[in-house]
């Protein structure tokens, strides 16, 4: 039990996939203009990192190992990425609209979102067990919400700030993600992975 709250920390904090890792960056500085959409899009990413996760320990566990196809495993692993999101965004369209709409392209991009694949690449190298394997995921997915979250209260509160022309947009949401990316960098010492 303690290995797996380590696993989990570890992917929170230690190993935070935008903040440390640099994987996800483009829903991070994208989605991460309002806190609501923000919210809503970590909570999907966290069910397709759950699913994607799990669903792609599987084919590597039970189908590409034991038949020799490791060189399969990244077109297996984007075919079950993009197949999970598909049926996310059809069941948001379905149970909250309002929701569907805010995430826009946002939901599609979650696809080609390189933190989905990263997970699953990073899974079958440590040699994870389906345990680890889904609170690596779960961890990720909740690192991944908190720093949109973070990302997205700063930023609400920048339209209030008297911030130089030549800084606006994107520059000082660089500047900002720069920041935290070195404040979590003062997690590195809390555990050794």
């Amino acid at each position: 039990m303690g290995e797996l709250a380590l696993i989990f920390i570890g992917s929170v904090l230690v190993n935070n996939f935008v903040l440390v890792r640099f994987l996800g960056i483009c829903p991070f500085l994208g989605v991460s203009k309002e806190l609501d959409t923000a919210l809503g899009m970590g909570m999907a990413t966290t069910f397709v990192l759950v699913l994607s996760g799990a669903a792609t320990w599987l084919v590597q566990t039970y189908i590409l190992t034991p038949f020799g196809m490791p060189f399969l495993q990244n077109v297996a692993f984007i075919l079950i990425i993009a197949s999970l999101v598909q049926l996310v965004e059809m069941f948001l369209q379905k149970t909250s609209p309002g929701l569907y709409r805010a995430l826009g392209i946002f939901l599609p991009l979650i696809t080609t979102n390189c933190a989905v694949l990263g997970l699953a690449i990073l899974v079958s190298q440590k040699g994870y067990t389906l345990i680890q394997t889904i609170v690596f995921a779960l961890g990720t997915g909740v690192g991944f919400t908190l720093a949109l979250a973070m990302m997205a209260g700063i930023r609400e509160q920048l339209q209030f700030a008297d911030i130089p022309k030549a800084l606006q947009g994107a520059g000082i949401a660089l500047i900002t993600a720069g920041l935290m990316s070195m404040a979590f960098m003062g997690f590195s010492g809390l555990i050794a992975m």
